[in-house]
């Protein structure tokens, strides 16, 4: 069936044939065949069906492979639903826990406590001054202007590697000139929009997306997007999309999926990484049966805490009052529940 490491080889080549079919799969597939029947033996040279045979097997092939890669997306969305579950609990749980700040009480003093009172206070600085201004020999000590200059310099440091970065947008990506781009952990989106006074079709543009190169333009001018990316992408997992025929939707499936990218190419102005807001799970962000089932936990967790039931042991422990109210002539005190 062919060999899988090579198998995107010829990827840019058809992806051009692609864009030339205005009408889809179906006008690509009929082209392919097209070629077969004019310029190879593909329908008369084998043995009766023997064609229909190939195109057969080869179609249930990837039809398993589709199927198989499918099921792993499945698992994989399955797996990130998990994991804002659990985080949009542990944020509910944190901002729950999180003590309200008690209010000072304020007690009014009179003229003399109030004499009283700041008369302490003074002559507690001055103990304290005492004692912060000698050394174990009695002496008091010399401030090194070598080690305030290197703190002073280390800071500067720090500041000093960030200057210039851009702060991110609200989708924690940049507002460039030519494009703007967002991001989560696991996937990068561009849009591109064209200054053009006609409607664009596929067949005008030029992208090329490849494991760690980035290539989108108009065709018969400079590209907009040619370069190395920040890292590395699912080719086969990343995808294009031309809107309203006047843009270009770009969406990038990272594979290091616990990093920030603080460019999309290498020739781009960086962001400060620093100043990422990571997305944060709420449960208003949640659909209706994953709200449920947050709440649920939350409720078992509060009740495991107080060292009460949760609602699974309470159901069992409703279940079981239930069956001994019907059941009056039968002698419950011996026996053990888990």
């Amino acid at each position: 069936m062919g060999d899988s490491a090579a198998e995107d080889r010829f990827d840019g080549i058809l992806l051009a044939m692609a864009q030339q079919h205005e009408d889809g799969v179906h006008q690509l597939v009929d082209t392919f065949f097209s070629f077969l029947r004019r310029k190879t033996d593909f329908f008369s040279g084998g043995e009766q069906g023997a064609a229909e045979k190939l195109v057969t097997d080869t179609f249930k092939h990837h039809q398993r492979l589709g199927a198989q890669i499918q099921m792993e997306k499945e698992v994989k969305r399955e797996a990130e639903k998990k994991e804002k579950v659990e985080r949009a609990v542990i944020t509910e749980v944190k901002e729950k826990s999180e003590p309200e700040p008690k209010q000072p009480k304020i007690k009014e003093l009179t003229d003399e406590e109030a004499t009283k009172l700041q008369k302490e206070i003074d002559q507690k600085k001055e103990q304290e001054s005492d004692v912060d201004g000698i050394t174990a020999n009695g002496e008091k000590p010399v401030e090194n202007p070598d080690s305030k200059q290197a703190e002073s310099e280390s800071e500067g440091e720090e500041d000093e590697k960030d200057k210039g970065k851009l702060k991110p947008n609200t989708g924690n990506g940049a507002d460039l000139p030519n494009y703007r781009w967002t991001q989560t952990l696991s996937e990068v989106d561009l849009l591109v929009p064209f200054q053009v006074n006609f409607r664009l079709k596929s067949r005008d543009l030029i992208v090329e997306i490849q494991r760690r190169h980035l290539k989108l333009g108009l065709k018969g001018h400079p590209p907009i997007i040619d370069g190395e990316m920040f890292n590395d992408v699912k080719v086969e997992e990343s995808s294009w999309l031309l809107e309203d025929g006047k843009s270009v939707n770009i969406h990038l499936e990272k594979i290091n999926k616990m990093e920030w990218w603080n460019k999309v190419v290498t020739t781009d102005p960086e962001i400060n990484t620093k100043k990422i807001n990571p997305e944060n799970s709420k449960l208003s962000d949640l659909d209706g049966e994953t709200r449920s089932m947050v709440e649920k936990m939350m409720y078992d967790q509060r009740q495991k805490a107080m060292g009460l039931p949760t609602s699974e042991e309470q159901k069992k422990q409703d279940m079981l009052k239930k069956f001994m109210e019907q059941h009056p002539e039968m002698d419950f005190s011996k026996a053990k529940f888990s």
